[in-house]
């Protein structure tokens, strides 16, 4: 009778929570948000490195330009000197 009592708590809970989750069905769907959330932080991580390198070749360019721009700048104050300045003259 107690196997009966038992059959029928069981029953009644199920109705009661309806589609309940076993403990097999939950570790099996937190072990898919697990790997799901790994795969996520994976390819953030890569981006992240990816981002990286690609603002270590910006600011290589930026110096490289800086440099152009100095020497430019050099050479067009060389020009805006007038051929008879004393202190210039070579």
């Amino acid at each position: 009778m107690q196997d009966t009592s038992r059959a029928g708590f069981a029953v009644m809970m199920e109705s009661i929570l309806g589609n309940a989750m076993t403990i097999d069905e939950r570790l099996e769907k937190l072990t898919e948000r697990h790997e799901a959330l790994t795969q996520a932080v994976d390819l953030l991580a890569a981006m992240y490195q990816q981002n990286e390198r690609r603002l270590t070749q910006v600011l290589d360019a930026i110096n490289r330009l800086a440099n152009i721009a100095e020497a430019h700048d050099v050479r067009l104050d060389d020009h805006e000197r007038l051929p008879d300045d004393p202190p210039h003259a070579a």
